[in-house]
């Protein structure tokens, strides 16, 4: 009984810890935003964060197939990237992009592993999301997880990927309650529609979930 009390008043301390960090980092975050750093990119890449977010249902919801030319907008050290350049075969291509040189760096790493020398479908961009290095109309589909609200001016981002997108071509953007900037559903819903973006589809539940934003052909 003693022992279960101990247990017990542990899992309570770390459930308080971790909601007073939360409510801390939520309010500094309101005021500074910035994006990931660095540092936590092997969290970001780990089997922990993916088993919390699987790789395969983040494929599914985002509408990714094989064939797709695919743009993953702050790929970080590659926690999806891999397993999206898989997803999508040798006949499609993903564009890797983030805004930070240390995680490309860490991707880059990650790449030459011989793990990985099957992986050939992949280009680095360092490269900001209100400037994207790419023609009109590029893409099949583009792509976020937990990135989307860490962008400061977010409609002109969302403006940067409907210019890339193919006509009809796919936006999902996925967000994980344990994030810091984690919206509701309805508010990631609502700043696509208001950058002229229609839903496809909402996928998910409060832990994690995926909007997915089909650009209209005019």
């Amino acid at each position: 009984m003693r022992q279960f009390k101990i247990f017990l008043r542990t899992l309570l301390a770390i459930l308080g810890i971790s909601i007073l960090y939360q409510i801390l980092i939520r309010l500094v975050r309101k005021v500074w935003h910035f994006p990931a750093p660095a540092f936590i990119g092997h969290f970001l890449d780990s089997d922990l964060r993916r088993a919390m977010q699987p790789p395969d249902i983040m494929i599914a919801r985002s509408g990714i197939h094989a064939g797709m030319k695919v743009l993953e907008i702050g790929c970080g050290s590659g926690g999806y990237t891999i397993a999206v350049a898989r997803a999508v075969g040798p006949e499609g291509e993903v564009a890797a992009l983030d805004i930070q040189p240390a995680m490309l760096h860490q991707l880059a790493a990650k790449l030459a592993q011989p793990t990985y020398q099957d992986i050939h479908n992949i280009t680095l961009y360092e490269a900001s999301a209100y400037d994207l290095p790419f023609e009109d109309e590029t893409f099949d589909l583009v792509y976020m997880i937990t990135v989307f609200q860490e962008i400061p001016d977010r409609d002109r981002a969302l403006a940067e990927v409907k210019r890339v997108l193919k006509p009809g071509g796919l936006l999902a953007i996925t967000e994980w309650l344990f994030d810091p900037d984690y919206p509701l559903m309805s508010t990631t819903a609502k700043q696509g529609m208001d950058a002229g973006f229609v839903v496809d589809a909402a996928l998910g539940d409060l832990w994690t979930y995926t909007v997915r934003f089909k650009k209209i052909a005019i």
